[in-house]
């Protein structure tokens, strides 16, 4: 096999040519040779000529592949930045994410039962971001970022991203073309595909004249309607609503504020809110900490009371006004709360027997250090990074905790980031 990568404006590498042999994979999804030398788009065992100088080199050619390289589905694999392993195999690839989330535990000294990868497919994504850059007066050029550089790559498919958000790349591209009236502008298109349409919510457009004109403005709503978007918003301004984007969290619908977070895709919410919930069975009274619009906090109230918190008011507003239509729950309260800054004290935790918390990258230091003091029995740890997770579990071990058991899940398909669910008990 004697794959080429592709990229646009492609700047060839300085240095000669030479031939490494790939021995490990790195944790960005680069193969590695000795050195290290870090090769994108190579895996373990393969035999590749590459070119450039210092430590990360440019993939020139495979001269001798391995047996789990497969055809990438995507032809704008090797230019775009958006994935890194779609040549790798499921089951090696997989194999790799939860041994990664092994070692980044034993760097805390922690060992636990890492269960079977939960793995999305292609064609689930139901969020994504695409940038836009200046095209003609009827399509902007619209995509994913290249390969570490600040190039432009246009797609013309997604793989990873749900039917409807791939069939609508065309009249997203016209929807992107007036927002350039600025020439700083560099807009970035954060769709979610909600049960009730697509919502858009647009970044980075130029407001130092006041934003976008009338006409812009008048533009934009009217491509809006052409492809049945349920909503537009510019930076949370609502700029078109055809009706309101919608989702079904357990038993409730939710009403979602602009820019608000989901999970990347609705089979691993699904099986991650079927796994917290299950690790909360028996419960008296839960705690849900970072509860966003309630992507846990219903299922749980099917289980117990809950007390939710997040530091974003918009999502638990959507929350709250939620629970009037959603059955069969044993009883919910919300507070907006910044958790960095005022985590939830063990004193008020003191009727709370399970806690789940589910934080931004960053972590949740702050809260688990209350945790830690509090009597709480079990703790439920949501997390998008192994690296805090191990620094927050550590700190829930040390106050006599252990780390029972971590599902690893897959639903940013064909990337290094692995997300991850920890039941601890004490």
């Amino acid at each position: 096999m004697r794959p080429r990568p592709r990229r646009p404006n492609p700047k060839p590498p300085s240095g000669p040519p030479v031939e490494l042999a790939i021995e490990t994979m790195g944790g960005e999804g680069d193969g590695v040779a000795a050195g290290p030398i870090f090769v994108p788009f190579t895996l373990p065992g393969e035999r590749v000529r590459v070119q450039g100088r210092g430590d990360r080199r440019e993939l020139l050619e495979v001269l001798a592949a391995s047996r789990e390289r497969v055809e990438p589905p995507c032809p704008h694999f090797f230019a775009c930045g958006g994935c890194a392993l779609q040549h790798w195999a499921q089951a090696p690839y997989l194999a790799w994410k939860a041994d990664r989330l092994r070692t980044t535990l034993a760097r805390q000294h922690i060992e636990t039962q890492i269960l079977t990868p939960y793995a999305t497919g292609p064609g689930t994504r139901r969020r994504v971001t695409l940038h836009a850059r200046r095209g003609s007066r009827d399509a902007a050029r619209l995509g994913y970022k290249a390969r570490k550089s600040w190039d432009l790559v246009d797609i013309a498919v997604c793989p990873i991203s749900e039917p409807a958000i791939q069939a609508a790349i065309p009249a997203l591209k016209r929807l992107a073309a007036p927002l350039f009236e600025h020439p700083k502008s560099a807009p970035s298109l954060h769709v979610t595909l909600s049960d009730t349409g697509l919502d858009i919510d647009i970044t980075g457009v130029e407001a130092k004249s006041g934003g976008l004109s009338g006409d812009a403005r008048m533009q934009l709503a009217e491509r809006a309607a052409e492809a049945d978007f349920a909503r537009v918003t510019l930076a949370g301004e609502v700029a078109y609503m055809a009706r309101s984007p919608q989702v079904r969290l357990g038993p409730a619908v939710v009403s979602l504020p602009p820019g608000a977070f989901l999970q990347a895709t609705r089979d691993a919410e699904a099986a991650m809110a079927e796994f917290v919930a299950g690790a909360a069975a028996g419960a008296s009274r839960i705690a849900d900490l970072y509860c966003g619009v309630g992507t846990f906090t219903f299922r749980l109230a099917e289980v117990a009371p809950v007390h939710a918190a997040d530091f974003a008011a918009e999502a638990v507003q959507a929350l709250t006004a939620a629970l009037a239509g959603a059955p069969g729950l044993k009883g919910v309260t919300a507070e907006a709360r910044d958790l960095v800054r005022r985590p939830v004290l063990a004193e008020e935790l003191k009727k709370t027997d399970v806690a789940v918390f589910d934080p931004p990258r960053a972590g949740a230091a702050e809260q688990t250090a209350e945790l830690a003091r509090s009597q709480v029995a079990r703790v439920i740890g949501v997390s998008c990074n192994p690296a805090t997770f191990a620094r927050d579990a550590r700190t829930l071990i040390d106050a006599g905790f252990r780390l029972e058991r971590v599902l690893p899940v897959d639903q940013f398909l064909w990337s290094p980031h692995i997300e991850l669910v920890g039941v601890f008990q004490r």
